[in-house]
């Protein structure tokens, strides 16, 4: 490998980076990285063929980042003229693609205020406030969606409903309530909001068996799902770490 690593200086050394770069970004499978090192350029383009090419359609999201604050200021300065529901909602959901959870959250408040006819504003507000620790902001939210449709977006509403009922104290309820999910939804979310219920009650064996749920999933999905996936896949290993088998 030597040899080829003087055929390509420095541009090999530029490879190899590229490729670790990557591999920190995604976290793909541990035994990529001593391709990278070992096989120098040679393994650092290997890698780059088999998992960075194809993460590219992962980006897709990513490149829309202009077009979307482009709209996001276009309704900005909408809702000062018409602060209808239907502008507060999008512009909720655009705040919330962005990442801008306070702002969505303010956007969804405005959006129900205005009379919103629908239960999604309040879904996304309980989403916005479970991805920002506020569980108990999300109750009433969540409780309102499933109590009028219990399977609402594809039972995730549910799953988080009994997710936050967890991080409030109310277990007998989210236990209850992750046993009718997790019957007919095979969400990773669900199953590893579960594992950290039970591993919050020293129901360490039941835990591992959720987190190991997940990633028993890995070799039977598509490769563009694998790659999807891999938040929830590092989620998983990491109880499966800390609790004792």
């Amino acid at each position: 490998m030597g040899y080829f690593s003087h055929l390509f200086y420095p541009w090999g050394l530029i490879l190899q980076g590229v490729a670790i770069l990557h591999f920190i970004r995604r976290r793909p499978d541990t035994y990529w990285l001593w391709v990278i090192l070992l096989l120098g350029p040679v393994g650092a383009l290997v890698y780059l063929f088999a998992e960075a090419i194809p993460d590219l359609g992962l980006l897709r999201g990513t490149l829309k980042v202009f077009p979307r604050r482009k709209r996001i200021r276009q309704l900005e300065a909408l809702v000062r003229d018409n602060p209808s529901t239907g502008n507060w909602e999008e512009l909720g959901d655009l705040y919330m693609e962005d990442g801008k959870l306070t702002q969505a959250r303010a956007a969804f408040d405005k959006a129900i205020a205005a009379r919103a006819s629908t239960l999604d504003p309040f879904y996304r507000r309980g989403v916005c406030a479970i991805l920002s620790n506020d569980a108990a902001a999300a109750l009433p939210d969540l409780e309102q969606v499933v109590a009028k449709e219990p399977r609402y977006d594809f039972d995730r509403a549910a799953g988080l409903l009994g997710h936050a009922y967890a991080q409030t104290g109310e277990k007998e309820k989210a236990e209850r309530l992750f046993a009718e999910v997790t019957a007919r939804s095979t969400s990773s979310e669900t199953y590893l909001n579960y594992a950290d219920l039970l591993a919050s009650e020293g129901r360490n064996a039941e835990a591992r068996e959720w987190a190991q749920r997940v990633l028993d999933k890995r070799p039977a999905i598509p490769g563009y799902q694998r790659r999807l996936q891999r938040p929830w896949f590092r989620r998983a290993r990491k109880i499966l770490k800390q609790l004792p088998a």
